[in-house]
């Protein structure tokens, strides 16, 4: 068996806005300025993988010195949006080693971490992953790279580190490996367990990853494609992103549905995550 296990670890709490969840009809500028309350507490989850090559990660989480490193953000106009965006909780045994060794693993032993995006809240992991691969998409690189990347939400400094294996995929037909509607995309090492398909909308690049094993509910691991499996199961997308972009990845992931009815959708800022890969009894 390829994969044997898939679990789940919350690197802290995050509040956004409920017009960032969605659905809202709102500008983004305008809802961001004007928003006047947060939503409970929602996780910053990281997956993991165990695959027979070695430990993989969907996601790494924050980094805990975004809340206790004072300059982490920007300041001005820029560090005034990230504050009304986002409040972040973390405390010292929710960084990615701790979580790790508390559920029988060494961070030392990761060997791929996928990302879906690169968005701070998603790469806080990496100065712990050196010996790492880190895989993701070539156009959610060259988005980061591009003028005025943190106003787009890339801060830069934490993630063009050179310490780090980049590995940027360009996705590529699937032939006849092909899944429902996503023709083209990624297999992670070449057997079909994990393939990494592009869920573009929330940014540029973003990307989702389908686990396989035999016998067990297929699972689809969106990053902020969606704030909420039942939203996305019911068409609808979220307030933040190009939602022309949105609505095209959401309807392919429903479309995916006709071809594995029982799939598990895992959004990384989703209470319900969890909670949805215990019931499938695939943790």
């Amino acid at each position: 068996m390829e994969i044997s296990s898939v679990s789940a670890v919350s690197t802290g709490n995050v509040r956004i806005r409920p017009e960032h969840v969605g659905p809202t009809d709102k500008n983004m500028y305008v809802w961001l300025a004007t928003s006047k309350s947060w939503t409970p507490p929602r996780p910053i989850n990281t997956y993991i993988v165990e695959h027979r090559d070695g430990l993989v990660l969907f996601d790494t989480g924050q980094d805990r010195a975004s809340v206790t490193e004072p300059d982490y953000f920007p300041g001005g106009l820029n560090g005034v949006i990230y504050d009304r965006l986002a409040a972040f909780e973390i405390g010292p045994e929710q960084t990615l080693p701790r979580l790790l060794a508390a559920n029988g693993y060494d961070v030392r032993d990761v060997h791929t971490a996928v990302l879906s995006h690169l968005h701070q809240d998603h790469i806080g992991g990496l100065p712990e992953l050196s010996k790492a691969r880190i895989v993701i998409a070539d156009e959610e690189w060259k988005s980061m790279r591009r003028p005025l990347a943190a106003a787009r939400g890339y801060l830069r400094q934490h993630i063009e580190r050179h310490d780090l294996q980049w590995e940027r995929i360009h996705f590529e037909s699937l032939g006849s490996g092909s899944v429902g509607p996503f023709t083209d995309g990624h297999d992670l090492f070449g057997d079909g367990s994990l393939l990494v398909l592009p869920t573009p909308g929330h940014t540029p690049g973003s990307l989702s990853m389908l686990v396989r094993r035999p016998d067990e509910a297929p699972l689809l691991m969106v990053g902020d494609l969606t704030y909420d499996a039942n939203l996305l199961a019911a068409g609808e997308v979220p307030g933040i992103g190009k939602k022309p972009e949105l609505r095209r990845s959401v309807a392919k992931v429903n479309q995916l549905r006709e071809l594995f009815p029982d799939l598990v959708v895992l959004a990384a800022h989703d209470p319900a995550a969890a909670g949805r890969i215990a019931v499938r009894g695939v943790a």
